[in-house]
């Protein structure tokens, strides 16, 4: 699989209503418990935020290719896989955050979906970024830019993170290794 390491795409910038920027969103905030029997990848994406005030209707607006942004702790709370694979349902092509749970990391690494930690994106970054716009976010540097200008510098991919990516998974990538 040769997936691409330049993605491009239109970011939704998870903030409050006051234009804050949303730190600790857990799991049942991004797929709540209520929906957990629904196994089928294709309709889990219509339940992404339904939990998070002012982000309901998140799963009606958001398009495939579009890149997420969230504060701190993003996907904090329970194992819940479903919590990365309704970004997957809906095309999401990136997440990046301050900072991840360490489940949630574990859990949308090992599944290939791609998410990169850039810690002050929301609360320190230069050329504050506006759900809407379009940026650039090389995984192989870390680089963040809008347009021309470098916004950003998240914690590049580390090679075994890449190497999932590519395999597609975290079983492809083993069975990629065996010997």
């Amino acid at each position: 699989m040769n997936k691409p390491t330049m993605i491009s795409g239109r970011v939704w910038v998870l903030r409050d209503s006051d234009g804050r920027p949303l730190d600790d969103i857990d799991t049942d905030m991004i797929y709540h418990n209520a929906h957990l029997a629904i196994t089928d990848l294709r309709e889990m994406g219509q339940y992404a935020f339904g939990n998070l005030e002012g982000w309901q209707d998140f799963p009606s607006r958001v398009g495939t290719g579009d890149i997420l942004i969230a504060g701190g702790n993003f996907g904090s709370g329970s194992s819940r896989q479903q919590a990365v694979d309704c970004f997957v349902s809906l095309g999401v092509s990136l997440l990046i955050a301050e900072s991840f749970g360490a489940i949630y990391r574990r859990n949308a690494i090992n599944s290939g979906f791609p998410i990169i930690a850039c810690p002050g994106i929301l609360h320190e970054s230069k050329g504050q970024l506006v759900s809407g716009e379009t940026v650039e976010v090389d995984l192989e540097t870390g680089e963040i830019r809008k347009g021309e200008e470098a916004v950003a510098r998240a914690r590049p991919f580390s090679e075994v993170q890449m190497g999932i990516y590519q395999a597609g998974d975290l079983f492809s990538y083993a069975r990629s290794h065996e010997v």
